[in-house]
């Protein structure tokens, strides 16, 4: 199994990478979204659209990306035995509260579409933030390996 992974390491690194950059594309967008969405008024064909585009943004993109990415990240996580290493514990913890991120948008997103607006927009642009803050903590612990 180890000489497959290491066979095809580089191109699963490839697809974790572009699997992660779909993922924070579209956790950048759906806050955006939903700013959108609340701006819309309520009963709206706007505001049907944006319930389709969440839905659609979450279904096609969000989900099968976060998939790929735990799937393929744990595997090279395990092949470079990085499962150890104190950098690697706080990549994984930044990937959980993205991963809980990823969860409350959809969660939020049914909300949205029952017509429950429960956060003002700059509430919404705020948490657009999440995702840069975690991408960035992220990259710093693969790069510089501080711990």
């Amino acid at each position: 199994m180890t000489d497959v992974i290491s066979m095809l390491y580089l191109w699963l690194k490839s697809a974790h990478i572009i699997f992660v950059i779909f993922w924070m594309a579209g956790l950048f967008m759906i806050p955006r979204f939903f700013v959108y969405h609340q701006e819309s008024p309520e009963g709206s064909e706007e505001e049907s659209r944006w319930v389709s585009r969440e839905t659609r943004l979450i279904k096609i993109i969000l989900n099968p990306s976060i998939i790929v990415v735990w799937a393929v990240g744990l595997l090279l996580a395990w092949h470079i035995d990085a499962l150890s290493a104190g950098w690697f514990h706080v990549k994984l913890l930044f990937a959980l509260c993205l991963s809980a991120y990823h969860g409350w948008v959809a969660g939020y997103a049914k909300k949205l579409a029952k017509g429950e607006r429960k956060l003002s927009g700059k509430q919404l642009r705020l948490l657009n933030e999440v995702p840069g803050i975690a991408a960035a903590a992220i990259v710093i612990m693969v790069v510089a390996k501080p711990f």
